[in-house]
């Protein structure tokens, strides 16, 4: 009898397949069956109906999965311990990641010797950046049914945790509102595990429709930039992250690897944390992280880790520089890495918020916000491979703040069962 295939192994068959059509398509000359059938017909309805049924689960998901975590985590000196620890590393994280970026981008130097003439240059649609005090005073929502709404993840996150905190205060009484959550809990991710059933086919679709816009020779000039790019990401994913679960946490990082595959192939495909904060929620709880701490760090880690972000951000204030022939001082270096840490704090984890951070942070130095135009035609696959990098640091904080707070079932994280059920 035949096994069947795992979710993990379609996702991936689905990303394959999806990278050949939208190659395909991309060398087909435009008709009515290429652009208005299949890119903006089937291929965008699979995609877009996938990521909002997947958006759809997050304000819940976030809302009532750190309610439980809070409130379940009972010491609130305990609580507080995982949540400084939470944050020290996310932000040490992030300030490593941008300095590497640095580094990277002045070795590789991909502004110099580009010729920028062929490359179309668009106006960029970029949001309004806002000021930290500004994000520090939006953390506390007046109306939090209001930013539930609006899908405002900071507020939420503020309000869900004092609600779990207040929850765990009031003990005993507070047990019969627990055990609703609870239940919600195990509801909402039932509903995922619906919604990922049909993933491939919304993997499949985001794939072939971003490489048929996009293609492969329209990066050529872009080419070093890109490069950049994708060595520091791998750079910080091998070296700092599975530097800290060796050396901190103590565990093998291919087992990690081997288990994390399914979270990155949706995470690749969505270019979003949120959206793929339910898958990786599941896949850190299988490799022995207890419910109470997942459903507290991964949320907060989907809105406020963006280490991916800030290295896309640091090689971006590179190749604008060297681009408009400007030189950065150690200063404005030092200035980069201080804006975009902070920044990170305020970046929704949703696809194409980085360019949001990226203005704040150019404007931070006096480098041209108009730049952004050279390279927002290709940051969506950029955005792809952040958003892996992203959720990996998420995990690996997760699992190694679990294990110092006897939070970690090491059996567990080694279980080749798990493993051999996650790859075939």
């Amino acid at each position: 009898m035949k096994k069947k295939l795992s979710l993990t192994m379609k996702i991936f068959i689905a990303l394959g397949l999806g990278l050949v059509m939208g190659l395909i398509l991309n060398s087909m000359p435009s008709g009515h069956v290429k652009d208005v059938l299949l890119i903006d017909g089937i291929f965008k309805l699979c995609g877009k109906v996938f990521i909002n049924a997947i958006k759809m689960l997050v304000v819940p998901l976030v809302s009532v999965s750190l309610i439980c975590g809070a409130s379940a985590i009972g010491d609130v000196k305990k609580l507080g311990r995982v949540g400084v620890k939470t944050l020290v590393f996310y932000m040490m994280t992030t300030a490593l990641a941008i300095s590497v970026a640095l580094l990277i981008g002045k070795f590789m130097n991909p502004g110099i010797g580009l010729d920028m003439s062929n490359i179309i240059k668009q106006e960029p649609t970029i949001g309004q950046s806002k000021s930290l005090v500004d994000v520090i005073i939006a953390m506390v929502p007046t109306n939090p049914i209001a930013s539930m709404a609006n899908g405002d993840m900071l507020p939420i996150i503020v309000f869900s945790l004092l609600m779990g905190i207040s929850m765990a205060l009031v003990g005993e009484k507070a047990q019969p509102v627990i055990n609703i959550f609870e239940s919600l809990n195990e509801i909402v991710m039932k509903m995922v595990m619906v919604v990922m059933e049909f993933a491939p086919i919304g993997v499949f679709a985001l794939i072939a429709n971003t490489f048929a816009s996009v293609g492969l020779s329209a990066m050529a000039n872009l080419g070093k930039y890109m490069i950049a790019v994708i060595l520091a990401l791998i750079i910080h994913a091998t070296c700092t992250y599975m530097g800290v679960l060796t050396f901190v946490g103590r565990l093998n990082p291919i087992v990690f690897f081997k288990k994390f595959l399914p979270v990155a192939g949706v995470a690749f495909s969505t270019s979003s944390s949120n959206a793929t904060l339910p898958v990786t929620i599941e896949a850190v709880e299988n490799m022995g992280v207890s419910k109470n701490v997942a459903s507290f760090t991964l949320p907060l880690g989907a809105t406020i880790n963006m280490d991916g972000t800030a290295i896309m951000q640091g090689v971006a204030c590179v190749f604008i520089s060297q681009v408009y022939g400007i030189d950065l001082s150690l200063q404005a270096l030092l200035t980069i890495i201080a804006t975009a840490t902070l920044a990170s704090v305020g970046t929704a984890g949703v696809p194409g918020v980085g360019m949001i951070t990226l203005s704040m942070v150019l404007q931070s130095v006096g480098l041209p916000v108009e730049g952004i135009a050279l390279i927002i035609g290709i940051d969506r696959v950029l955005d792809m491979s952040r958003t892996v990098v992203n959720i990996t640091g998420d995990s690996v904080c997760t699992i190694v703040v679990a294990k110092t707070e006897g939070e970690f079932d090491e059996d567990m994280y080694y279980d080749q069962k798990v493993i051999e059920e996650v790859l075939n």
